[in-house]
């Protein structure tokens, strides 16, 4: 730095020291406090809902993924069941003596899987609505408890 530029920049520090003490007002003070105040509050609550918000998101992936296990393991029991009347209906075709008692014994296969079908759709819906509702009903809850929390 030369020594021009050094007495100039000392110079202009030099001006700013010479300046009177300004004394800010203590209503802009108070102002200003009650703004940094108020800002504190805001930030604490904001992270007051988004730590709820990640507690909601973990509870409801924790939910839902014990409710999708149960529904996948009725329809993994579900086609096992459907897989062994299969084998149940190959084996008693075979057994038959005449095309009419083949027919027979198709006859009733068909009704009894119709019926297991029918009963194994209604639980498959009362397992999905469970899930549904295990889910989706605390994390209505969750958001309107943050939003009542945040306003």
């Amino acid at each position: 730095m030369s020594e021009a530029t050094s007495k100039g920049t000392k110079g202009m520090f030099s001006s700013f020291e010479s300046l009177p003490n300004l004394e800010v007002p203590a209503a802009f003070r108070e102002f200003a406090e009650k703004g940094a105040a108020q800002t504190r509050e805001v930030q604490e609550r904001i992270k007051a809902a988004a730590n709820d918000a990640t507690d909601l998101v973990e509870q409801t992936f924790k939910t839902a993924s014990a409710s999708a296990a149960e529904l996948n393991r009725k329809v993994i029991e579900n086609s096992r069941l459907y897989v062994n009347a299969a084998f149940d209906h190959a084996f008693a075709v075979l057994g038959t003596k005449s095309f009419s008692e083949a027919l027979e014994v198709s006859a009733k296969h068909v009704r009894k899987q119709f019926e297991t079908v029918a009963e194994q759709t209604k639980e498959l819906a009362t397992l999905v609505q469970k899930l549904t509702a295990e889910t989706a009903e605390p994390v209505k809850e969750g958001i309107v408890k943050t939003f009542k929390k945040s306003a």
